[in-house]
């Protein structure tokens, strides 16, 4: 019998699978049903939007996949109202630590790049938004990103007009081990940040906003080089959003920003096949 070679996608969800049962428990309780393990709710909730689609969409394209449902050892479908419930139970904690642990599975090498875009809350089209003179509310995503291999080493995301300079911080005080050098446009110029940053290790590689000559000559001096990795942010914010969309389907905040979560750590698990 022809041994037929595994696809990217059956890799996709034996690697998935695989960093779910080192991250997580089976079950979530003792008194859990036991229907279903949390490793399978993870690969399928990392699957859906790998594939940037609803839970009903995914659930029904399963049913022509024996060889994927076989790599996590599903025997039955759940309801997508099941997957939903799943969704809901796992907390941001969770997906935390699945994104830390992807992070393990590539080669980075301590060059990181920290930058921020916008994921829209709605996807109704931009015409009918501008034709209707509508306003689309939008999360603020501030990535980490390794600068070797596009790696997402950590994601900050607030529904508010957080400036730049104030969300830095908290990242770099959670990611000491993984940065050496930290890459950095004129929004996260602050001296508290450069000074944090060498407190815990890190180099600052961050531009300056030029309000004098001594500013623009500092800028001057800066690695070009090495700096100029940062665009590596860039290319990692168009490709969350061309390959699994640029906004949100979750209504509720707390869902949105587990979301975009599981996004990097399914972008994670992509770049490491």
């Amino acid at each position: 019998m022809e041994v037929l070679p595994k696809s990217r996608l059956l890799r996709f969800v034996e690697q998935a699978y695989h960093l779910a049962r080192r991250g997580v428990a089976r079950y979530s309780s003792k008194f859990s049903k036991r229907r279903y393990t949390l490793h399978q709710h993870i690969v399928l909730l990392c699957l859906k939007v790998r594939k940037n689609t609803t839970y009903r969409m995914l659930l029904d394209e399963l049913i022509e996949m024996p060889r994927i449902r076989r790599a996590i050892d599903l025997e039955e479908l759940p309801s997508p109202s099941t997957l939903c419930k799943a969704f809901n139970r796992l907390d941001m904690a969770v997906w935390r630590v699945l994104l830390n642990l992807s992070v393990t599975l590539l080669p980075t090498n301590g060059i990181v790049g920290i930058d921020a875009s916008g994921f829209d809350r709605s996807h109704a089209s931009k015409h009918y938004t501008k034709r209707a003179k509508l306003t689309i509310q939008q999360l603020k995503v501030t990535l980490l990103v390794d600068t070797r291999v596009n790696a997402i080493l950590d994601v900050h995301v607030t529904t508010t007009r957080k400036h730049d300079s104030k969300i830095a911080p908290s990242l770099i005080k959670r990611n000491t081990g993984g940065v050496a050098v930290l890459l950095g446009d004129k929004g996260y110029d602050d001296q508290k940040i450069r000074t944090l940053a060498r407190e815990t290790g890190v180099r600052p590689l961050i531009k300056h906003r030029e309000f004098s000559s001594l500013h623009r000559a500092w800028n001057a001096r800066l690695d070009a080089d090495l700096y100029g990795q940062r665009s590596q942010n860039e290319t990692v914010n168009s490709r969350l959003k061309r390959k699994y969309g640029a906004f949100v389907r979750s209504r509720y905040w707390w869902k949105q920003f587990r979301e975009l979560v599981v996004g990097c750590l399914t972008h994670n698990i992509d770049k490491a096949l």
